[in-house]
């Protein structure tokens, strides 16, 4: 009696064994990819997934968005200038059951696949390009690195280039070169402001050849504006021409010099 009801003490907890192995759950972003005496079969959704024990085989598989950080490539640029890249790229598991079956580790493959087209595709741009055209070398990342691994059920949805790192001697020439290109447009700028200044100076002075009495105000409008500074001296450029200003206080025509008459109408 003994041993019966210890045989049935062991048929139960094997049966308790091979109804847990039986029983699997499936998150909301998790797929259950089956195997069935190594034949693939239906794909198990989230929730309570059924298994045959012995028989059935279930690989997980997370459908969310995965970061991978692509390690850092050294790259020789078009224009053979050395540099060090790092990226990043963001891919999900579109097709669990091609993730699975193409590929034997779909993220190490990604991951092999990303360091591969980041060093063929940048090394083909030149050094500027790769520093001012980052989002046209991004879109081509994508493009490729996508394009390889859609066979495999995965999707690449972004990537992005993170750090480029320059030698040092690199660095200072670009520091040079900019320098260089702000002072050309510095002087380019002084340029345009002299001609511009020196239009509106004939201007200005067609205006007071018609009226040379303009010339005398602006010439003592410029004292006033001298004599209310805290300087102690002035200097007061000579000769100047006041016989339109004496003509207009006295009302009668100056005298010409070496006492000439002045000149009637």
């Amino acid at each position: 009696m003994e041993a019966l009801i210890t045989l049935v003490v062991i048929l139960g907890f094997i049966l308790v064994a091979l109804l847990g192995s039986s029983v699997r759950i499936l998150r909301e972003y998790e797929r259950g990819v089956v195997f069935r005496l190594g034949r693939l079969v239906n794909l198990k959704e989230p929730g309570l997934a059924l298994l045959i024990p012995v028989v059935d085989r279930m690989v997980r598989v997370d459908l969310r968005i995965v970061t991978l950080n692509v390690p850092a490539q050294d790259i020789i640029t078009r224009d053979n200038v050395p540099v060090r890249v790092t990226a990043v790229a963001y891919f999900r598991v579109l097709d669990a059951n091609r993730a699975i079956v193409e590929v034997e580790n779909f993220l190490a493959a990604t991951t092999q696949i990303a360091q591969t087209s980041l060093r063929a595709v940048l090394g083909k741009a030149e050094l500027d390009t790769l520093l001012s055209e980052r989002e046209r070398l991004n879109e081509d990342l994508q493009k490729v690195i996508d394009q390889q691994t859609e066979p495999w059920g995965v999707k690449v949805s972004v990537v992005e280039i993170k750090d480029v790192e320059i030698p040092g001697s690199m660095q200072r020439a670009i520091a040079r070169q900019a320098e260089a290109e702000r002072e050309r447009r510095a002087k380019v700028i002084n340029a345009e402001g002299e001609f511009q200044a020196s239009a509106q100076l004939a201007n200005a002075a067609d205006v007071m050849s018609r009226n040379p009495t303009a010339l005398q105000l602006r010439y003592l409008q410029t004292l006033v504006e001298i004599g209310g500074t805290s300087k102690s001296s002035v200097v007061i450029p000579l000769p100047i021409d006041i016989k339109p200003l004496l003509e207009q206080v006295t009302g009668h025509p100056a005298a010409q010099p070496d006492g000439e008459p002045p000149d009637e109408a």
